[in-house]
């Protein structure tokens, strides 16, 4: 199981280094966050190209990722974790016209929600079931959060859920 290999993984990198405990986990952690700061650039790349392309007042960006490692938190060093931590990814939209430059909103969103965010953005309509025994669309668009991140009328729930396989 996940929770048995993300022990393992923290006793065997703090074994690798002789048991001193600090180390190991500051030369992961420096490692792990020279990784982030390459996709960063990397993103920062591909956003300077649509910026100077154009497109750029008509092309919605999105970000998402999965969530990161536990940075050895409870003696636990992987992904998957049961904690608040582990289950927060980033979701990033820039919408041309809609969203504001720097805005955070602290409301909890989910994944399900991009689908229908992207459906709005666009102005799409119709329906998104293929025939009469298709279900209905799940999430709900974020746009409220993108025009005023501080929102507090949106149409979705009022936290978000995460599970564990195991």
């Amino acid at each position: 199981p996940t929770k048995e290999k993300g022990h393992r993984y923290f006793k065997t990198l703090v074994e690798s280094y002789g048991g001193d405990m600090e180390l190991a986990i500051k030369t992961f952690t420096r490692a792990y966050l020279a990784c982030v700061t390459a996709v960063d650039e990397c993103i920062g790349q591909v956003v300077d190209a649509i910026d100077d392309g154009p497109l750029c007042e008509n092309t919605i960006i999105v970000l998402v990722s999965d969530h990161g490692w536990q940075m050895g938190q409870k003696d636990f060093l992987f992904k998957g974790a049961p904690w608040e931590e582990a289950t927060r990814i980033p979701f990033i939209v820039r919408a041309p016209g809609v969203s504001k430059a720097g805005g955070v909103a602290e409301h909890p969103v989910s994944l399900i929600d991009l689908y229908p965010t992207l459906v709005d953005l666009c102005g799409l309509e119709g329906d998104t079931k293929k025939n009469e025994d298709g279900h209905d669309l799940d999430g709900f668009s974020v746009r409220p959060f993108l025009e005023e991140p501080q929102a507090q009328n949106w149409d979705g729930p009022d936290g978000a859920l995460s599970t564990l396989k195991g």
